[in-house]
């Protein structure tokens, strides 16, 4: 009972933040219509999303230690979203990726205003400077990632070996074994070093979104912030959906449900 009581909160923890995204995309595209030239006061709703992050990642550093790796494949997220997951999360360099394309989309749209001179200050603007500082964020990124990626594959290895592998051997039957207690032992031991990881990893996404941040103009973080929580909160609905048309929800007792029953948002 107490293990399935600590599984509901890490959904409702997951589905507050769902929720709580929807908040801030709300603010962030007010702010784009009421206040695009208002430095001061996007500074401030940037620094307010910031917040938010942090404090979901601080929630969630700290109900992980009692079982980290729900974390890493979560029962509560879509199997749509949960194939995308890179230890626990969105891979940080996908942030960088992201700033391209906006980048590119953006220049795009507006190509003959800007030939014409015509500048409007947002993300599609950003300067050779910029671009410069992000590149070089874009690869101690990957480097960073990469060390972590070899850690967790070495952890995966160490399931092969000592005291899992012998106590496997040894067992009468599947799962079998005299020597519960080392078993769970070893679990848990297994269990720890994820949950590190996973820690690990947060830091480097919110390091990686902070100097995203520091790079851009106050438009530009803001328009960032909602073409991240466009994306977050669209895949989210769009792979729920797909869960409920092929049936997976019904079989996983329907622990997806929808963040909302609201279309998701125009991207």
């Amino acid at each position: 009972m107490a293990k399935q009581m600590k599984h509901q909160q890490f959904q409702c923890c997951y589905k507050n933040w769902v929720a709580q995204q929807q908040l801030d995309l709300d603010e962030l595209l007010q702010t784009l219509t009421n206040y695009p030239t208002d430095v001061d006061y996007l500074q401030l709703i940037t620094k307010k999303i910031v917040s938010h992050f942090e404090n979901y990642n601080n929630s969630r550093a700290e109900l992980a230690k009692h079982d980290g790796p729900s974390f890493l494949a979560p029962s509560w997220g879509s199997t749509f979203e949960n194939s995308f997951l890179w230890i626990g999360g969105c891979r940080p360099a996908l942030m960088i990726r992201l700033v391209y394309a906006l980048c590119g989309s953006h220049l795009n749209t507006h190509l003959e205003e800007f030939l014409e001179g015509v500048r409007h200050g947002n993300i599609g603007e950003i300067s050779s400077l910029q671009l410069k500082r992000i590149d070089e964020l874009h690869a101690k990124t990957i480097k960073e990632e990469d060390k972590l990626s070899s850690y967790m594959a070495t952890l995966q290895e160490k399931i092969a070996g000592e005291p899992l592998v012998l106590l496997a051997s040894g067992c009468k039957g599947e799962g079998e074994s005299s020597e519960g207690e080392v078993v769970d032992k070893a679990m848990d031991t297994h269990a720890l070093d994820l949950y590190n990881v996973l820690l690990e990893a947060d830091k480097l996404r919110m390091k990686t979104l902070k100097g995203i941040l520091e790079f851009l103009t106050p438009l530009q973080a803001v328009e960032f912030l909602v073409a991240a929580k466009k994306l977050h909160l669209s895949l989210h609905e769009w792979s729920t959906r797909r869960d409920t048309r092929m049936g997976i929800t019904q079989l996983l007792g329907g622990n997806n449900p929808s963040s909302s029953g609201d279309p998701p948002p125009e991207t």
